[in-house]
């Protein structure tokens, strides 16, 4: 198996998370930061990335990086002849997206006495059933990630993502689930967003 080119996956890492610190952009691609912060240099110097300083900066790609980061997934999807296959998972993603969002609002909204309330995650009961139902769904999601990473390698990163996401959150890091910059709800968002930029989708 080919493995993922790292220049190719913090750049297009900046596609799907939008402006990141290098911290975020090695979670996403699962590469060391520093070899993050190296690559980003490189592609600041190529003119495809930006840096903005601040609290609230960040990288992310320029004009030319998002038309080279198109370019390079595209080549990527047609060499590995994977277009197929990855347009067959994205079917399969598309139907269970809204179950996916549906969970998401049951774990942030609840009803009490027939009235639609803020989840304030004071009953653990109602938590513990709707994160069974999170667990129930990940079998399904992982099929959908083995598909892709089968076809492209560089997409075996969402199922880690993914279940360690879970993990957390089963383990009482409640954030993990909906909240997070690295929760369930926001990695499953960036693999939609991925899969799009990937197949060339227009949102």
């Amino acid at each position: 198996m080919t493995h993922p080119d790292p220049h190719l996956l913090v750049l297009h890492a900046l596609r799907y998370v939008g402006f990141a610190g290098s911290g975020r952009i090695a979670a996403a691609t699962g590469l060391r930061e520093s070899d993050v912060e190296s690559e980003l240099i490189d592609l600041a110097v190529a003119g495809l990335v930006t840096h903005l300083p601040g609290d609230f900066g960040g990288w992310g790609l320029t004009d030319t990086g998002r038309v080279a980061d198109a370019e390079r997934i595209t080549d990527e999807l047609e060499s590995a002849g994977a277009r197929a296959a990855v347009t067959k998972a994205f079917d399969d993603f598309l139907v269970l997206n809204p179950e996916l969002l549906d969970l998401c609002t049951a774990w942030q909204l609840r009803s009490l006495d027939g009235v639609t309330t803020v989840n304030d995650h004071s009953d653990p009961a109602y938590d513990a059933r709707v994160l069974d139902r999170f667990a129930e769904f990940h079998e399904r999601a992982v099929v959908v990630c083995a598909e892709l990473s089968s076809a492209l390698p560089r997409f075996g990163r969402y199922r880690t993502r993914l279940g360690e996401a879970l993990d957390r959150a089963n383990s009482g890091a409640l954030e993990y689930v909906a909240d997070g910059t690295e929760s369930y709800h926001a990695v499953w968002a960036q693999l939609h967003e991925d899969l799009l930029a990937t197949l060339g989708i227009p949102r």
